[in-house]
């Protein structure tokens, strides 16, 4: 079993644009015994109402959101590019049509609050929702990014999550 070691969110030393743009993120929620994932390269970290918190986007079409919705907590895990193909798979494939963590074949954890992760991440921020708006059209105030993002009109729900915990591979 791999180790791990918390750290703090001020030794949290990597770059959010590296991270989510080029290595992206499974963003993870669990319901009862039932957990669901989806792949995630859309994001921020930052600090909000005094607290250190990630921004995260679902859609709402995703079988996630319902997990994400029906939980208060949630992980974000980091993994390294030999993952890549799994991570792939985990976005393009739904939760409701196959057991696609299963079939990924990553190996899921869990936090003493419950809270699902994942053994062969590098790195997993745990965090705690604290706030949910759906993105709206009529705040878009560059002209073109509603039309080339949102073609279906399948509008993100914006999630704030504070970090509580940061894990890394130690």
């Amino acid at each position: 079993m791999r180790e791990f070691k918390e750290i703090t969110p001020e030794q949290f030393v990597h770059s959010p644009f590296q991270l989510l743009d080029k290595e992206w993120m499974l963003i993870t929620a669990g319901i009862d015994e039932k957990v669901n994932t989806m792949t995630a390269s859309w994001g921020g970290l930052g600090v909000l109402w005094n607290k250190n918190v990630a921004y995260i986007f679902i859609r709402p079409t995703r079988y996630t959101k319902e997990f994400v919705d029906g939980s208060a907590t949630l992980s974000l895990s980091f993994f390294p590019g030999s993952y890549k193909k799994q991570l792939g798979y985990l976005g393009r494939v739904s939760g409701r049509d196959v057991e696609k963590i299963k079939e990924s074949g990553l190996t899921v954890l869990k936090a003493g609050d419950g809270t699902p992760y994942f053994e062969e991440a590098t790195m997993t921020l745990f965090g705690r929702k604290l706030y949910a708006q759906e993105l709206k059209p009529e705040c878009f105030s560059v002209e073109g990014l509603d039309e080339k993002n949102y073609p279906l009109k399948d509008y993100h729900t914006m999630y704030v999550v504070e970090i509580e915990r940061i894990l890394v591979e130690a």
